[in-house]
């Protein structure tokens, strides 16, 4: 009787580790395919919507943009005789040529600071379907997509491709505030020109 009871806290005891090891294994086993799976997740998440090309960005100042400009190899940047100045729209206005991949690059400026980008390429050197299913791979489908460009875009930034082929940022944020400011003048001036009228 007294082995029997033995025998049976035994198999009890043996059984409960057993139990024990098993639950851990279990779980560590969980607690990996969640890691593996949360990693995953990180990879197939796109990434924030591009602000820069090379050393240029939005919201670059003027003067950091030539310095960036005259650094950089791709473009032929000469300085103040590809900077013009827009009085009528407060804006400046930076075009140069480009080289190898880029044929021609726009930069506009509101407030001393880049609000659009733009680089035309050279489609002898660079074509409009690597650029699109690069763009897809880092950033995930576009917003848009019809036979004249592919957007992406967050709350701040918009990036689009567009044909035959040129790539341009901006910056949603001071584009819809100029947007807003430039439907305020024409509704103001439709005003005068109404009151203007009534003298007659």
């Amino acid at each position: 009787m007294k082995d029997m009871k033995m025998k049976t806290v035994s198999f009890l005891l043996v059984f409960s580790l057993f139990f024990a090891a098993f639950s851990f294994v279990s779980s560590q086993e969980v607690n990996d395919e969640d890691a593996i799976a949360a990693e995953t997740d990180e990879e197939l998440l796109p990434s924030p919507m591009p602000r820069e090309f090379r050393e240029l960005s939005l919201g670059m100042p003027l003067g950091e943009l030539t310095e960036a400009l005259l650094r950089d190899g791709l473009f032929a940047f000469r300085g103040e005789r590809d900077v013009s100045f827009l009085p009528v729209r407060q804006e400046t206005l930076v075009e140069t040529a480009g080289t190898s991949f880029i044929r021609r690059a726009h930069f506009q400026l509101v407030d001393g600071e880049v609000f659009i980008m733009s680089f035309t390429m050279d489609t002898r050197f660079i074509d409009h379907f690597s650029i699109f299913t690069t763009f897809v791979e880092r950033y995930g489908e576009p917003v848009t997509l019809n036979p004249n460009e592919a957007v992406w875009e967050d709350d701040y930034t918009r990036v689009s491709i567009e044909r035959p082929l040129t790539v341009k940022y901006i910056d949603r944020v001071v584009f819809e505030r100029l947007q807003y400011e430039s439907g305020a003048q024409r509704a103001w001036q439709t005003l005068m020109r109404e009151e203007f009228l009534d003298f007659f």
